[in-house]
């Protein structure tokens, strides 16, 4: 009975939402018209802006993600990851960062634009199925509790939720939703305009796994979300401590990445 009370009221949500829409058109979700105060009925881009997100969906690198220019078939490391010693297991971006791209991110970032956040969550359930399926817990990169505060919400939580929703519900994923499985111990300066070293100087040892988060982590497989990749410091030094914490395996998941490893995209 509770079932069919559900399906009930998800189809006259539904109804409901497509009869606003026919009376008040939705605007897309990065029309100029939308950014002071109404937000659309349907989420999505315009079509111009769709065209212009350069999407990953060629072949890539197994370990970075990192997009070849052709086919070297399936499962192939690039030079990089086959010389050095990967603490993320795997890592996948659903687009290139750049002026299109990080316009978008920057509105959920900085602009309060969080409605933009489950857009990009069905981007990931797209670019890392394969993580998605294996993983035990999603854990978004944590903000330390002053920047928390300031910004008024983590936005890589923010796209981790509704990428564990949809997961479970259309996927029929196991993976859970687990914010709190390591948190950042230590504030730090904002990584802009450091090199890589400075980078990974900046956050080392600033992430811990919890003592009453460890018996959730061993020997579980963790997919890191975050909102973009640079050099990958910040996702490396969570992933270190998860590991020390004894998870089987950290998997990265983020929205955009740099084209080339070190370029400064904020």
């Amino acid at each position: 009975m509770a079932y069919a009370w559900s399906g009930a009221a998800r189809r006259i949500r539904v109804g409901a939402g497509r009869a606003v829409d026919l009376i008040l058109p939705p605007l897309a979700l990065d029309d100029p018209q939308s950014g002071g105060g109404a937000r659309p009925q349907s989420p999505g881009l315009s079509a111009r802006s769709w065209e212009r997100i350069a999407f990953i969906d060629g072949p890539l690198c197994d370990g970075c993600g990192a997009p070849y220019p052709y086919d070297v078939g399936d499962g192939v490391l690039c030079p990089a990851c086959s010389i050095g010693v990967r603490l993320i297991s795997r890592t996948r971006a659903a687009c290139l960062y750049d002026e299109h791209s990080r316009d978008l991110i920057l509105k959920l970032k900085h602009a309060d634009r969080t409605d933009l956040a489950p857009l990009f969550a069905r981007w990931l359930s797209r670019a890392a199925a394969e993580l998605i399926e294996h993983a035990d817990l999603v854990c978004p990169v944590p903000l330390h509790r002053r920047r928390l505060l300031a910004r008024r919400y983590n936005q890589a939580a923010e796209i981790a939720r509704p990428l564990v929703q949809h997961a479970r519900s259309k996927m029929a994923a196991k993976a859970a939703y687990a914010p709190d499985v390591v948190v950042r111990a230590r504030a730090t300066p904002t990584q802009g305009g450091k090199s890589g070293r400075g980078r990974r100087e900046n956050v080392r040892n600033a992430f811990a796994v919890p003592k009453g988060a460890v018996a959730k982590v061993a020997g579980r497989r963790v997919l890191l979300i975050d909102d973009v990749l640079t050099t990958g410091a910040t996702a490396e030094a969570c992933a270190r401590a998860l590991l020390r914490a004894g998870a089987a395996a950290v998997d990265l998941a983020v929205v955009a990445r740099v084209r080339e490893s070190g370029t400064e995209p904020i």
